[in-house]
């Protein structure tokens, strides 16, 4: 009959393809309990969206296969690591993560990034909200179908629940679709605090803050305010729009934030008669940038009227058109996100324990 010493030494051999480390020093094993020959534990895996977890799972199974078990009763649940620093939790104390999605220019299709990445998110059992920052143009109410208006219950503003994800944004509260937000940058940083302090986001493993275009004052607030998890950057494969998004990755390298890496949105389109991808903008543009300063490709995001259409509609192509090759590419980056999320949240952990230890140890001076 095999030992829980005998398991555990046997998983310790699975190791997490993007953490690099082993399952059981990372606390994915659970309640593992052996009786009569039979064992079962739970897997618990770092996100719901982890873009490996079939691989682990099978990994899992073939090294209890290896010591002679045949009796495996394996439980699979995710838990999303927290990877904001502990001393900033005053803020948003049950936000687990916060991603913002910059650009350095607009019209690079940044909002339609962050609404279908929510919802990819979302749709992985992730408790996820999403922050529309921009003040100035806010579309994610259009762009999510948002019809039900935010509430405010005990002096906090109750956002509204689409397709399982929490939604804020100034368009909510503009009288007219028309009326234009005139407001000036200390004004702007204000309504941006407001809403990540005085809305009832409740606990959330994501929360995507959907940034306005630029290196202006929502972008600088948000970076010097919080504590973000990490920056995604948004450009097209065009040059000009690679060389400006340089300039947003440069500000919040600067401003010492995570880069979660680059997504190249409108990469090519699929010709409707043969299939062929057609690169309207250019290409290369996001690998470029990933080479070049060294962050992650996150994926590609081909252009076609099914995105903008579904934006246009309040029906994101994730719903609208769920098998369509955009929404299967968009849910692959999004499990890319969720991957890399979970290795930042993970160094930053090493690195506070590491600090604890270093703190705590006892000091040691020569002796006379």
């Amino acid at each position: 009959m095999a030992t829980v010493e005998q398991v555990l030494s046997s998983l310790r051999k699975v190791v997490d393809p993007e953490l690099h480390k082993d399952i059981v020093s990372m606390g994915m094993i659970k309640d593992l309990n052996i009786t009569d020959g039979n064992v079962s534990f739970t897997l618990e895996l770092t996100t719901p969206a982890c873009p490996f977890n079939d691989d682990i799972e099978r990994d899992v199974r073939a090294a209890i296969s290896e010591i002679g078990i045949q009796n495996l009763n394996l439980k699979v649940t995710a838990r999303v690591m927290e990877g904001r620093a502990i001393s900033m939790d005053e803020l948003i104390p049950d936000v687990k993560n916060i991603i913002a999605i910059a650009s350095g220019k607009g019209g690079v299709g940044k909002t339609t990034i962050a609404v279908n990445l929510a919802l990819a998110l979302a749709e992985t059992g992730a408790k996820v909200g999403l922050l529309d920052a921009d003040i100035y143009g806010p579309s994610v109410p259009l762009m999510m179908g948002a019809e039900a208006s935010p509430q405010v219950i005990n002096n906090k503003i109750q956002p509204p629940n689409v397709e399982g994800v929490k939604v804020i944004s100034m368009g909510f509260f503009y009288e007219q679709s028309q009326q234009a937000g005139i407001y000036r940058g200390p004004i702007i940083s204000g309504i941006i605090k407001q809403f990540l302090t005085d809305v009832a986001w409740g606990s959330l493993d994501y929360l995507i803050i959907d940034l306005p275009p630029g290196t202006g004052d929502a972008p600088l607030t948000m970076a010097q305010t919080i504590p973000v998890t990490g920056i995604i950057i948004v450009t097209t494969p065009q040059d000009v729009a690679m060389n400006v998004a340089v300039k947003a990755l440069g500000m919040f390298s600067k401003l010492n934030v995570p880069i979660v890496g680059v997504i190249e949105n409108m990469s090519y389109m699929l010709c409707p008669h043969c299939n062929e991808q057609i690169t309207i903008f250019g290409e290369g543009g996001g690998k470029k940038i990933s080479e070049k300063y060294g962050i992650p490709f996150l994926g590609e995001i081909p252009l076609s009227p099914q995105i903008r259409e579904g934006s246009d509609k309040g029906k994101p192509v994730i719903i609208s058109d769920a098998d369509s090759i955009q929404a299967k590419e968009l849910r692959k980056v999004a499990k890319t996100v969720a991957g890399r999320i979970s290795v930042i949240a993970a160094d930053l952990n090493s690195n506070q324990i590491a600090s604890n230890e270093s703190t705590l140890a006892p000091s040691t001076t020569a002796a006379d």
